[in-house]
């Protein structure tokens, strides 16, 4: 049984007479105990929901599409925690004073399935791997670094069993998984780079993907684990590493299997691969091939594109992107008219290391941009920003960094549509702080 927090309004929910506080007990006859229950279910045509309202059962019918959604939100699970001490683990390297949701170590299969969180599965007991491979939760998306064990023990900070026959019985019970790797140089890069990658492979198709990207190391590692950060050396060494494999990979399994990230090719200096080389783009959301569709988005904005009344806007980034979001910006003024200034914001906050825009604090961006805009409006890409609100890393609102720095800012998609949407809502005036 899980409570209901929000109805929305004219839902199939609202119209069936559901009341925030109410709780859901079953649907279809089957208990909903959790999340992962709730929206299994929420597939099927008719459901007939129990609910419990004070010391009351009522039944309710929905009709509906198989794809519609009925208008609830219910309460969200509390994540299991990670007992690892990951040597890597960015939570251990977070400065003090930031939202205290920044600080939970999740290690919970059910916001892997979920959400695509990476997981270890050094915490499932018999009744987890029973719930998993029962109701095929899948795919999962497992943080698995390297198969030797030892290695792995060095990287997670903590003996825990061997994770192979763990992934071979997920496998063999037909549970799709999604592997990563982060790259820590002279841990598990050169051979124990092959063997993880070949001892994954032995697993397809039930392993889809295998992605390897480079650890992210902020300034705040006092007392942490000593690590090197991934030169372009070795960066070049993990891409040509990659490539043998891909093209091995292609011929046994017509797949390439295993992809860097996108950054792992930035700090390599090497080109990144044309989108369809992604395939179906099974971890984009792990950094991998996002280059590429950008690209490939971009090319078909700058078609689209019209003549936009507007003089001038400034779209922020983090130093890694500057280069890909220059050439775009460049050709979109020329198409629009507007005299669009890419600005990349160094990370003082977490260190000259980190790079990527989705770790821009406000407060780097106040320092970067003070006195800098003259009145131009400020488009902020959406990752920059915690997911359902408007707030930065450092707790900074978009409401408070437009106070702080006197413009109008649009908050954007990351992509070149939401660039192209951001200034055309510009134009069009309005509200100080628009969320598009």
């Amino acid at each position: 049984m899980i409570g209901i927090i929000r109805v929305a309004p004219g839902s199939l929910a609202d119209e069936a007479g559901i009341k925030v506080g109410d709780q859901l007990v079953t649907i279809n006859n089957k208990p909903i105990n959790d999340l992962v229950d709730y929206f299994r279910i929420l597939e099927s045509e008719s459901l007939t929901l129990e609910i419990l309202r004070q010391d009351e059962i009522i039944q309710i019918i929905c009709e509906k599409p198989v794809d519609a959604d009925i208008g609830l939100e219910v309460e969200h699970p509390e994540p299991q925690q990670c007992g690892n001490q990951c040597v890597f683990c960015f939570v251990h390297q977070l400065p003090k004073g930031l939202r205290r949701s920044l600080y939970i170590k999740d290690e919970d299969y059910r916001y892997s399935y979920l959400y695509g969180s990476f997981i270890t599965l050094t915490n499932l007991g018999p009744d987890d791997l029973k719930r998993i491979t029962t109701d095929k939760l899948s795919p999962l998306y497992i943080s698995v670094h390297a198969t030797e064990p030892q290695v792995r023990n060095q990287l997670l900070g903590c003996e825990v069993p061997d994770i192979f026959p763990l992934l071979e019985y997920l496998t063999g019970a037909d549970i799709v998984l999604h592997c990563q790797i982060v790259l820590c140089p002279g841990i598990n890069d050169g051979a124990v780079l092959d063997e993880t990658i070949s001892k994954l492979a032995l697993l397809y198709p039930q392993v889809a993907s295998i992605a390897v990207v480079p650890v992210g190391l902020t300034r705040f590692r006092d007392r942490l684990p000593s690590l090197k950060a991934v030169t372009r050396a070795d960066a070049q060494r993990c891409v040509e590493q990659i490539q043998v494999f891909q093209h091995k990979f292609l011929e046994d399994h017509e797949t390439r299997l295993v992809f860097a990230a996108d950054e792992m090719y930035l700090l390599a200096g090497v080109e990144i691969p044309q989108a369809e080389e992604y395939e179906d783009l099974p971890q984009m959301e792990n950094g991998v091939g996002l280059l590429a569709v950008f690209r490939e988005e971009a090319q078909e904005v700058l078609v689209e594109a019209d003549a936009i009344d507007l003089a001038a806007a400034v779209v922020v980034t983090g130093h890694s992107f500057l280069p890909e979001l220059n050439v775009f910006v460049q050709q979109l003024t020329l198409r629009t008219g507007v005299k669009i200034e890419a600005v990349a914001v160094d990370n003082e906050f977490f260190g000259p290391k980190v790079t990527v825009a989705g770790l821009v604090t406000g407060t780097d961006l106040v320092r970067k941009l003070h006195g800098v805009l003259a009145g131009r409006p400020l488009l902020v890409p959406d990752v920059m920003l915690k997911s359902d609100e408007d707030r930065f890393l450092d707790d900074m609102t978009v409401k408070a960094l437009a106070k702080a720095l006197s413009v109008r800012i649009e908050v954007v998609e990351s992509s070149p549509w939401g660039l192209l949407e951001g200034l055309e809502r510009l134009a069009e005036g309005g509200m100080e702080i628009i969320r598009c």
